[in-house]
């Protein structure tokens, strides 16, 4: 190849639309990765619950607006989040808990020894409702109206601001009236 020939700035070029690819990324917040389930219902499931013998669906979901919390006993952030989900329990705030790719014993110990804010916690041990959900990891929050939609998708864990910032508004929108 000669020297003056184009194909030679081929690799410079690859190298810099990579580059141009990567950092249009870097300064992206992964918690405000958008959920393309936003106004679409809940996927279609038929799960065991983690505390009882019952097989639970999507149907129980619907009815009140609730949070569904995707935790782990193997996420870190998981534990730094759970005081703040035993206090908006305490609220009346009902959340419902997907134990995701996780070991159910571990999960039953671990809501034993810390306390359980969940009403019913679906167990999702080969992560296909996450995937369905377009869950990236735990925890994760996912507001669900009482047709069983999917309001909003919270990455991350959830404490107080963002309860504030995200939850509130739109919960306080719905009982003035508003859609959500």
């Amino acid at each position: 190849m000669k020297a003056n020939s184009p194909w030679v700035f081929l690799p410079l070029v690859g190298f810099v639309l990579l580059a141009v690819l990567l950092a249009s990324g870097l300064g992206r917040d992964p918690q405000e990765l958008p959920s393309a389930l936003v106004g679409k219902p809940v996927p279609n499931f038929s799960l065991p619950s983690l505390m009882t013998d019952k097989t639970l669906t999507q149907d129980s979901l619907k009815g009140r607006w609730q949070l569904l919390n995707v935790w782990a006993t193997w996420c870190p952030t998981c534990y730094v989040e759970h005081p703040f989900l035993l206090e908006l329990a305490a609220r009346g705030v009902a959340i419902a808990g997907l134990n995701y790719k996780d070991e159910s014993d571990l999960a039953r110990q671990y809501l034993a020894e810390h306390g359980n804010p969940f009403t019913h916690v679906i167990v999702d041990a080969d992560g296909q409702l996450g995937l369905d959900l377009g869950v990236y990891g735990a925890p994760e929050t996912f507001l669900i109206n009482p047709e069983g939609e999917i309001v909003l998708r919270h990455a991350g864990d959830l404490n107080s601001r963002v309860w504030q910032e995200k939850f509130v508004p739109l919960l306080e929108q719905d009982q003035q009236g508003g859609e959500a």
